[in-house]
């Protein structure tokens, strides 16, 4: 009984904790507003070995009656001693699934840990960037880093990821443990599968110490900045910042933003990178499920006044389709390329527990400045120029002259220049 006891207090606290959510990492939103408990509770009495609850809080805990059941079940009669933590952990992770929302899920330690060495840009691994499509279950490589275990292999832009190590079968719902049977110990190999034209090719990477760039920059002729924004993390926008001022002190007079196959990140980069050329207003704004909007993300007066071009492809999404819209409709940006992925949703990403897990959840929609819908939709470019079939992008860096959606972007910027 004691046991049962205790695993009753467990799952409780679980539950409580997960439904709190009044913290949130994506700065700006008023966290209060995410409260869910309005209601106060008297404590719980602890008296020995009884604890006095509230009834409402009785009838909460009576929610999880199967989920104990089924802890003691295992406990009982599993034929293997159960590790009670893990299965702490599936059933954190199925209250997140039953929300049927891909973006929203539970991170056990291990994999908070791994989410915020990507978003500093350094771990151990093969050197990619892959975007997972739910739609269509692939998973397709969007970047392959300079100097990478990837590049060396002959890993290339465009390939579909179908297997690691003969052991997973990789879709857009399990990308997450490719990924993290791909990283690992410098210098020990993994062997990862692709498609490539209907062929299917394997190669070995040997892991490496991977640091990632989130930003590249150059002035191509004409005197035109050109800026590539990989994602938004780390300190992209500080990255992005020091480029823009290098070239406009190398004279650039206009610029264009490279955001294609980027998938997002923080809106509080975007918000960043926005407020260098828009003054007060609004980046986008979020709506949440009571129709309350919460106007958050916002830019200050003071930008910098230059011609822009942005680049998209069908992979752009979240926060490159919120810097995207607020761009085109603040500051009279014109869109080159495909029509963007259309992920108008944000997610609070937080800690919890004590443990070092953590999860994000879906909790508002965003809409763009002038109130245009996104998700789902996605944003159609001003000027619309698709690949030929057949071509899978993997062009280098600034390449004016093989790549076609670049070089349709400068005459547009020469247009605007004139």
């Amino acid at each position: 009984m004691k046991k049962k006891t205790f695993l009753a207090v467990i799952v409780l606290l679980t539950a409580l904790i997960l439904s709190s959510c009044t913290m949130l990492s994506l700065k700006g939103i008023n966290s209060s507003l995410l409260n869910t408990d309005t209601t106060e509770q008297a404590p719980a009495e602890d008296s020995g070995d009884k604890v006095t609850i509230s009834r409402e809080v009785y009838e909460r805990y009576k929610q999880f009656d199967d989920l104990l059941e089924l802890m003691d079940t295992a406990e009982m009669f599993f034929y293997q001693e159960p590790d009670k933590q893990k299965m702490l952990e599936g059933a954190a992770s199925g209250i997140l699934s039953g929300l049927e929302d891909v973006y929203s899920f539970y991170y056990t330690p291990k994999n908070w840990k791994k989410r915020w060495e990507e978003d500093e840009g350094k771990y151990a691994g093969g050197g990619l960037l892959i975007s997972a499509n739910y739609q269509t279950g692939m998973c397709t490589i969007s970047r392959v880093f300079k100097g990478s275990p990837a590049e060396a292999a002959g890993v290339q832009r465009g390939d579909i990821l179908i297997k690691v190590n003969d052991e997973l079968n990789v879709t857009a719902e399990n990308l997450q443990d490719a990924v993290d049977i791909m990283r690992g110990t410098p210098g020990e190999p993994v062997d990862v599968t692709f498609l490539r034209g209907g062929e299917e090719l394997t190669f070995t990477l040997i892991r490496a110490e991977i640091h990632v760039n989130q930003i590249e920059s150059t002035l191509l002729p004409e005197d035109i900045g050109y800026i590539a924004l990989y994602e938004f993390a780390g300190e992209c926008h500080k990255e992005f910042e020091a480029a823009l001022k290098e070239l406009t002190e190398q004279g650039a007079r206009g610029l264009i933003i490279d955001l294609r196959d980027n998938p997002g990140g923080w809106v509080d980069a975007a918000r960043e990178i926005g407020d260098l050329f828009l003054d007060a207003g609004d980046l986008c704004y979020l709506v949440y499920r009571d129709g309350y909007e919460d106007h958050c993300y916002l830019t200050k007066d003071g930008k910098t006044d230059i011609p822009l071009v942005l680049l998209v492809n069908e992979n752009s999404a979240s926060a490159s389709e919120i810097l995207t819209a607020a761009l085109r409709e603040r500051a009279n940006a014109t869109v080159v390329g495909v029509k963007t992925y259309g992920k108008g949703v944000v997610q609070m990403v937080r800690a919890i527990g004590n443990k070092g897990a953590g999860f994000q959840m879906t909790i508002a929609q965003y809409l763009t400045p002038l109130g245009a819908e996104v998700h789902k939709i996605g944003i159609t470019p001003d000027v619309e120029i698709p690949l030929e079939k057949g071509d899978n992008g993997a062009y280098d860096f600034a390449d004016t002259e093989n790549d076609p959606q670049l070089k349709k972007a400068i005459e547009v910027m020469l247009e605007k220049l004139q």
